[in-house]
């Protein structure tokens, strides 16, 4: 058996570049508050192994025992769907596009993988396992209307809502399970924290939490969630939102001015095709990366994310100088 591995934006094994516009990370950085707390981090000693405290914060009036921390969203994804498939699914839905890992994990088990491209092609015919990402990585769209899924296991990936600059969160399908991963719109991607809710404690939910590796979150993924619900974050977040929109504004016409098509979004990334395929490796060339979106069943399509005007204007001057040498 082949190895199954997912491809991601970010590092590459290339040289180290200056300007990242492949991660949908938030390029604002961390709330300072936050960012003291995780650097102050208690490193000689263990967390609490049950994250008692810490999942009583996350659940603030819900019932804290069906908070179940995570290692980021990929080891939340894996663990649901490990756990999802001992309690009987046999088919797992993910949205196409749509993050690797969901279908990776599905196929590592054994799982039938069913992409689905709008929520009304989602008709299991077995007990499913069904992936909503909202917003969706990586088109930064936002799905309104979804099928009765009542009976089949559904999960809810948050990890873009708090970078969502437009429009607001559809409502929550009843008894779906939900997935938050706070580290992309804090901009500490390096930090793997996160963390499931469970609609109830089934048999799922026993299977989840008895899947869970002994402290898997590190002293600093802890200090992360502990500051993620407070105000001062949901504050920074809000200014945060602001300063994404107005360079997503300006970054969307640089790109319509060099002939650069664009997809609608309501995040900080969306899809873009350049005008020659060439032109993103010859980017990369000069320090500037784009996600290639060919993974995703796009080829001559890139995910680009909104960045500071620095990166931009670096990315403007290298598209005048290719252009220049094609000329």
């Amino acid at each position: 058996m082949n190895p199954l591995q997912a491809e991601h934006g970010g590092p590459d094994g290339g040289q180290p570049v200056d300007h990242d516009f492949s991660t949908n990370a938030s390029p604002m950085g961390p709330p300072p508050a936050l960012w003291r707390a995780v650097q102050a981090a208690d490193r000689q000693a263990y967390p609490d192994p049950a994250y008692r405290t810490l999942r009583r914060h996350l659940a603030g009036a819900g019932q804290w025992d069906l908070v179940l921390p995570t290692a980021g969203g990929a080891e939340g994804i894996r663990r649901l769907t490990l756990a999802a498939m001992l309690a009987g699914r046999r088919e797992a839905w993910v949205p196409q596009p749509g993050f690797g890992d969901y279908a990776l994990a599905a196929q590592a088990l054994g799982l039938a993988v069913k992409p689905y491209a709008e929520p009304a092609d989602i008709r299991p015919t077995a007990p499913a396992l069904v992936w909503i990402c909202e917003p969706c990585n990586p088109t930064g769209t936002s799905a309104k209307t979804r099928p009765d899924l009542g009976g089949h296991l559904v999960a809810v990936d948050h990890a873009y809502e708090p970078l969502r600059l437009q429009g607001d969160a559809p409502a929550l399908p009843p008894g779906a399970w939900q997935l938050v991963c706070p580290n992309k719109a804090l901009g500490l991607t390096g930090v793997r924290a996160g963390y499931l809710v469970a609609p109830a404690a089934d048999e799922t939910w026993a299977r989840a939490l008895s899947l869970a590796p002994s402290w898997v979150l590190s002293a600093e993924g802890v200090a992360m969630l502990e500051h993620w619900p407070s105000a001062e974050t949901r504050a920074w977040l809000a200014e945060a939102r602001t300063q994404l929109r107005a360079w997503t504004a300006s970054q969307r016409a640089l790109l319509a001015g060099e002939g650069w098509l664009q997809n609608p979004s309501c995040t900080n990334f969306w899809l873009a095709r350049p005008p020659r395929p060439d032109i993103a490796p010859r980017l990369r060339e000069r320090g500037i990366r784009l996600r290639d979106a060919a993974s995703f069943g796009l080829d001559g399509w890139v995910r680009v994310s909104a960045q500071p005007p620095r990166s931009q204007a670096a990315l403007q001057q290298a598209l005048v100088e290719i252009e220049g040498e094609d000329s």
